[in-house]
């Protein structure tokens, strides 16, 4: 076993005027050491095509994920979907990348654009082996993988961008792959290259897509832990106890709130450092302390955090907004979104007094709601989520 893990983001857009997406993404987790992802393309568009690829998707991963064999999954999709009138073929074509032990990937492809890999910030081209389901051609690779190898799965709405508009012939398998080498130096998220490489293909569809697009982004690379430390225990006596189990973590740490940070400093005998320059109206100033990699404020900044988490799973259209500034909440957000893999929250009970104000829309539980609808994001991210209440 190695210290490997898989970082996993999608982003789809639909066909111009259709409110539901014909392509679907399903992820799932049969353990640790499985992974099963499905990018499935529903035949035309609307709600038909959604119905197809979602069933598609759901069908493979879940039988895949039970250990089955690829022909019993084609064959299960053959005999459960319905047959496409017009067509006459019962279901979409897709694309599988199981990964096992973060050590191999095994790629499974019918129909959809050829998965592109980028290792070492250039194309690899992976041997395929073909064969025949149910009459249908199915390619099968089996790859070692290697940190900073960065799988490009796409529906066929990808390269049809710009047919007659920006390309003749839309863009082309290798225009994309010289588009992702580029963006591969830059070290982005999965859902960060997902979300650039669906913007181009809008772009060039001039913001009125031909068909559902979609990119689904598999990154592998090295576990890194982070620790955020958010409130102060509810018994005092419980402060040194805390400390030491937050600081003894392997990795960064992030200390969340005034009393908090006065806890910590007091801790590790240093002063706490305030900054009084604002670099946002609406985010408080960060502060230091020596032994600490980041000092903020607490609830109003981790809801800041929160709020770009549930962006940053969906159409990650803030992803601008927090990806630069220097503020608390989009420092958090940068450690916890692109840095981090498995996250430590230690998370203090304690009433504070300065939140009983019924003017305040702060109070106990929200705190607590806070913490649970941050893990719950960060998931959904993929990150490992372990949270210790004091």
């Amino acid at each position: 076993m190695n210290d490997l893990c898989a970082d996993i983001g999608y982003k789809s857009i639909n066909h111009v005027g259709e409110q539901l997406c014909g392509d679907h993404v399903d992820i799932v987790e049969q353990s640790d050491s499985s992974t099963v992802i499905v990018l499935a393309d529903g035949l035309g568009s609307g709600v038909k095509a959604s119905i197809l690829s979602t069933l598609t998707s759901k069908i493979i991963s879940t039988m895949l994920a039970a250990g089955l064999p690829i022909e019993e999954c084609v064959s299960a999709i053959a005999a459960t979907l319905p047959v496409c009138s017009v067509r006459g073929v019962a279901y979409s074509t897709f694309t599988i990348i199981h990964l096992l032990s973060s050590e191999t990937a095994e790629l499974i492809q019918y129909d959809n654009p050829q998965v592109i890999l980028i290792r070492g910030e250039q194309n690899y081209e992976y041997p395929r082996t073909e064969m025949t389901i149910g009459g249908k051609k199915i390619y099968k690779s089996v790859i070692k993988l290697q940190e900073n190898d960065i799988f490009v799965a796409m529906s066929d709405g990808c390269p049809h961008a710009g047919i007659g508009m920006s390309y003749n012939f839309g863009w082309k398998r290798e225009d994309i792959i010289s588009f992702m080498e580029t963006m591969s130096v830059a070290g982005y998220t999965a859902k960060t290259l997902s979300t650039i490489l669906i913007d181009e293909v809008n772009r060039l569809y001039g913001g009125k897509p031909g068909d559902d697009a979609t990119a689904c982004i598999v990154r592998i690379r090295k576990r890194v832990p982070m620790n955020l430390l958010f409130g102060p225990p509810a018994n005092r006596d419980d402060c040194d106890r805390m400390m030491s189990l937050f600081f003894s973590k392997e990795g960064k740490h992030i200390v969340c709130g005034g009393t908090t940070s006065s806890i910590a400093a007091k801790f590790l005998g240093k002063p706490v450092r305030a900054s009084l320059s604002f670099e946002r109206s609406d985010v408080p100033p960060i502060a230091e302390i020596e032994g600490v990699d980041l000092v903020t404020e607490g609830v109003i900044t981790v809801n800041k955090v929160v709020e770009y988490a549930r962006d940053h799973i969906g159409e990650n259209t803030l992803y601008e907004d927090w990806s630069m500034k220097r503020d608390g909440a989009s420092l958090i957000a940068r450690l916890l979104f692109e840095e981090a893999t498995d996250i430590n929250f230690y998370v203090g009970r304690a009433v504070n007094p300065a939140h009983q104000n019924p003017d305040l829309p702060i109070n106990f539980n929200i705190k607590m709601n806070l913490v649970e609808e941050l893990s719950e994001c960060l998931r959904q991210m993929g990150k490992r989520i372990k949270v210790s209440y004091f």
